[in-house]
């Protein structure tokens, strides 16, 4: 019952806001939706909790520790902003940036998003989350062209395009895994795909083509991941579409495409017995970060500007989960866990930052303190948060995986190191004149919604502190599952 209506609200919730999106009450429909997935999640959580894993429908469905929490991160983050979206996207209806028809095609694209992250999330069928990620790709090209300017759809083709042939490569991907999981599960058929099924085989695969079969899905789904060198889409994407879809790609379409890249890293190392998958995932993590740290440094957008640190935090938990092992795997499910919260609270000021300046242009925005306190303190603590300033989680985790790669892989711990401070130095540099700077804002006519951002930063700052004793344990078990050298 809770996996049915986690995935039911979100389709009957794009069903009517595609009749009623635009309507003066759409808003706090769309969020009611969000809420009652919220809930579904909650409950679907405390039945894990208390039966451990569940295989449901048939097998086609598998929830474990891994993904359970990835699920309710999921649906938090939805309803968060849901909710910042409310005031956000009337603002931009009355500055004329939006039409009516528009608005309801992003309230109904919006919870199609939703479901197929969290289908992507619950499968247990590797076939089935290729179609959650292409379907996916479909619904946010639609929410990123959403303003129909040149440059919204120029990034919109970019990213349909360059995630089009990304997903096409995963798709082999899954053909090649289905190939191998033919000769040991071929009487089975299409349940051949279930992951649970491969997972129990997996030493019986045959290493060739799992490899094969690894170089494809990695490409694939680390395109949507953006690890460098498929990292073009992202930026333009985020920059271009509204902030709340800005919000959700970096703090949920990109941890489900991580997921999915490490779902298929436990199938192929079993399968191979060597360090590869391990060291590809450590070698695309670290150009990501280095890259993307460099490539802060010229950015003029603000939006940009986190988009590329989004590519860096992705980079730091691949790194880790290609590090592997019980701290380091921790860290890394940590790592997604505050960077989804503390990133997705950084473009909701962002963006109420944007609306008050008129522009997304760092120079031009100043002095956000004295106009907005709230909207200033809460684009600077953010900041402070993704820069890993201590006491917040990000510091606890990337502090986990550096001491880990310290004495791993000590090769990488320096470069790693320098990628920070120079991402740190870069990003600092921006912010501190936009929050303290002399204004040049302006009132908006609706009154920002600033609770997600503070509840995000209170969390992150939370576990920076102290892990409830229940997290920890989903994270030590999902660690586990996750296994590695």
């Amino acid at each position: 019952m809770e996996l049915l209506l986690l995935l039911a609200l979100p389709i009957a919730g794009a069903a009517l806001l595609g009749v009623i999106g635009a309507g003066r009450r759409a808003p706090e429909i769309n969020a009611a939706f969000s809420l009652g997935t919220f809930l579904a999640s909650c409950a679907l959580t405390a039945r894990v909790i208390r039966h451990g894993d569940l295989l449901l429908a048939g097998e086609q469905f598998f929830i474990d520790p891994f993904n359970v929490f990835l699920v309710t991160l999921t649906a938090f983050v939805g309803l968060t902003t849901a909710l910042f979206s409310r005031p956000y996207m009337r603002v931009e209806l009355d500055h004329g940036r939006l039409t009516p028809g528009r608005l309801r095609l992003y309230h109904s694209m919006y919870q199609l998003f939703m479901f197929t992250m969290l289908l992507a999330l619950t499968t247990n069928n590797m076939g089935l989350m290729w179609v959650a990620m292409e379907g996916a790709t479909l619904s946010t090209v639609l929410l990123v062209t959403l303003y129909r300017t040149p440059a919204s759809l120029e990034a919109g083709w970019k990213y349909f395009i360059l995630c089009g042939v990304g997903i096409a490569q995963a798709l082999f991907g899954t053909i090649l895994l289905y190939v191998a999981a033919g000769k040991v599960l071929g009487a089975q058929g299409v349940t051949a795909l279930l992951w649970t099924h491969l997972d129990a085989v997996k030493g019986q695969l045959e290493p060739t083509v799992l490899a094969l079969a690894f170089v494809f899905l990695l490409i694939g789904y680390g395109t949507k991941v953006g690890l460098v060198p498929l990292h073009s889409w992202l930026p333009d994407a985020h920059a271009e579409g509204p902030t709340p879809i800005s919000a959700v790609l970096s703090g949920l379409l990109l941890n489900v495409a991580l997921y999915a890249v490490v779902r298929s890293k436990v199938l192929v190392e079993g399968s191979l017995h060597s360090e590869l998958p391990s060291m590809m995932l450590m070698g695309f993590g670290l150009l990501s970060v280095v890259l993307a740290a460099l490539l802060l440094w010229r950015q003029r957008d603000i939006k940009r500007l986190f988009a590329y640190s989004s590519i860096e935090h992705m980079g730091i938990a691949t790194f880790a989960f290609g590090m592997g092992g019980a701290i380091a795997n921790f860290a890394a499910l940590l790592h997604m866990t505050v960077h989804s919260l503390t990133k997705s609270s950084i473009f909701f000021t962002a963006g109420h930052a944007a609306q008050k300046s008129g522009t997304q242009v760092m120079d031009r925005i100043r002095g956000l303190i004295t106009l907005s306190p709230t909207v200033g303190w809460g684009l600077m603590l953010g900041s402070l948060a993704i820069l890993g300033v201590p006491p917040f989680g990000v510091f606890t985790s990337e502090f986990l995986i550096l001491t880990t790669a310290m004495r791993t892989q000590p090769w990488a711990a320096p470069i790693l190191l320098a990628a920070l401070a120079v991402a740190f130095a870069g990003i600092f540099s921006k912010v501190q004149p936009m929050v303290f700077g002399e204004t040049n804002a302006r009132r908006l006519p609706h009154a920002p919604a600033l609770l997600p951002v503070f509840t995000h930063l209170a969390i992150v700052l939370l576990l920076g502190l102290y892990i409830p004793p229940y997290l920890a344990d989903w994270y030590r078990a999902a660690a586990h599952l996750i296994g590695g050298p």
